[in-house]
């Protein structure tokens, strides 16, 4: 297990959204978030204690999280000189970029000297198999999005976290390397080779009590050019019995694709419905998640009632909201 506190690593994100691993730890696991390390021109803020490899050691910090997601997955030559301090000073680093720690011999090399670990939890544990088809016991909720980074996984703990409280049996099972590091357990899809990654959902979701749901975290798009591969693995490994759409409204195109714009909801709708129903004809969709992070409250409560109207579905921030009413559609 990655020791706790984490002090978590910004870098240089050019925007709030590139440090989409920091803050998806800082939202759903503020109790292990001690405080946040900066380089100049960073664009991104938990709202955490600004502080130094020292300082966050002496306020109890052991681990060093890389919470920049950037295009490609790559550690940056600028960040080295900060993640060795780390070491130095006696933390560990986790990481879920797809460039490892490993990769890098002048971390290894100190890490090795000082006795600490380096953590890639974007590495496959597990010989995964391929994947059958065949139809298992229990229920699965996936969440599916217009683009990359609208809010699929907190939807998915957000419902998680409301259908605990209300004592049913679920399971979030984190898929990407945030999810991984909020739960301590997953699949790092994106890294499993292509003919194992339906597969390997397939293991993640086994079969399970009949009233048991699995929110599978939802990654990439349908209808995204780079990232579309680990959607159709998601929804066909993991036969998903029912949909959430999800959605950002106020993107002027698809994330790093600027020639290409977002898709409607009714059509993410109908191709997801389209590709679920290959390995479950009897699946739906139940709800709809927006993400208006971007709107004031009026705002957003006038396009979600705009939607809900359009699309004949519960439509809800479930962040901002709560996810009340996703979990009512399903039961």
């Amino acid at each position: 297990m990655i020791s706790t506190p984490y002090l978590l690593f910004l870098g240089d994100a050019p925007d709030p959204l590139a440090a989409k691993v920091a803050q998806g730890i800082r939202d759903w696991r503020p109790d292990v978030s001690i405080g946040q390390y900066r380089m100049d021109g960073c664009k991104a803020d938990m709202g955490l204690p600004d502080m130094t490899i020292p300082e966050a050691v002496a306020a109890g910090a052991k681990t060093l999280v890389v919470g920049v997601a950037n295009r490609g997955g790559v550690i940056s030559p600028a960040w080295l000189s900060i993640l060795e301090e780390a070491l130095l000073h006696g933390m560990d680093i986790a990481s879920g970029l797809h460039n490892l720690l490993h990769d890098e011999p002048q971390l290894v090399a100190t890490a090795r000297a000082k006795g600490r670990t380096l953590y890639d939890v974007r590495v496959p544990g597990v010989k995964y198999p391929i994947a059958n088809g065949k139809r298992r016991s229990g229920k699965r909720c996936l969440a599916v999005g217009t683009d990359c980074s609208v809010g699929k996984m907190y939807t998915a703990l957000a419902m998680e976290k409301d259908m605990r409280a209300r004592g049913m049996k679920a399971s979030f099972r984190a898929t990407g390397q945030t999810g991984i590091l909020i739960t301590g357990d997953g699949v790092p899809l994106d890294a499993v080779v292509a003919d194992f990654m339906a597969g390997s959902i397939e293991y993640l979701t086994p079969d399970n009590d009949p009233d048991h749901w699995d929110l599978i975290e939802g990654q990439g798009s349908l209808f995204h050019a780079s990232y579309s591969g680990v959607t159709l693995a998601l929804i066909h490994g993991g036969q998903p019995d029912t949909l959430i759409l999800c959605h950002e409204p106020t993107r002027a195109h698809m994330r790093g694709l600027p020639d290409y714009k977002l898709p409607s909801l009714e059509a993410l709708q109908d191709l997801a419905l389209t590709m679920a129903r290959v390995v479950n004809p009897d699946v739906t969709v139940t709800g709809i998640s927006v993400n208006t992070a971007a709107m004031s409250e009026a705002e957003a409560e006038d396009y979600l009632a705009g939607v809900e109207a359009k699309m004949g579905l519960p439509a809800v921030d479930p962040y901002r909201q709560g996810a009340g009413r996703l979990v009512d559609a399903l039961e």
